[in-house]
């Protein structure tokens, strides 16, 4: 009994450490391959307030994300960033990403993207550097099923790609 209150003891101490000292800055990036829609789906999760600093410092000062007046600019800024720093190569050749748009869920922004045309996958390269360039602590997770098989990994600024083989 004692070692289960001291466990509970040791974890409640260093949940309260690690919330009250430190912020986690971490985005979230499904990648799915559709066979028979030939098609790479891509759902890219990030902290709204995060994203929102990143768009403010880099193209309009005045942008609000989630809010009634958001402004029409956001897509297009949201597309040009992401294009810039979320870079896909399939067989090794550079992949056209579409954002398809955006939606907001609490305090996450799920962008939308989709790679058309892609009629098989022996090998992807991620290169993810979103929020890199405002965040040093950021990290990216970039989690793919594939061809049926499920790979996950984390990326961040020292690491920035992964090339992942699923042949």
């Amino acid at each position: 009994m004692k070692f289960i209150k001291a466990a509970l003891l040791v974890f409640a101490l260093s949940f309260f450490a690690f919330t009250a000292v430190h912020k986690y800055y971490i985005s979230v990036t499904q990648i799915n391959y559709v066979e028979e829609k030939q098609s790479v789906q891509i759902i890219s999760r990030i902290f709204i307030d995060d994203f929102e600093k990143l768009l403010r410092e880099r193209y309009d000062e005045n942008i609000t994300l989630a809010g009634q007046n958001e402004s029409e600019s956001v897509d297009a800024y949201m597309e040009k960033y992401l294009k810039d720093k979320l870079v896909i190569k399939i067989n090794g050749e550079p992949a056209n990403l579409n954002f398809i748009g955006k939606a907001y869920d609490v305090d996450i922004a799920k962008c939308y993207l989709e790679i058309e045309n892609v009629k098989h996958i022996e090998t992807i390269e991620i290169t993810n550097e979103v929020l890199f360039d405002v965040f040093s602590e950021q990290q990216n997770i970039v989690k793919t099923n594939i061809n049926s098989k499920q790979k996950s990994v984390i990326l961040f600024p020292q690491k920035a790609k992964v090339l992942l083989k699923f042949n």
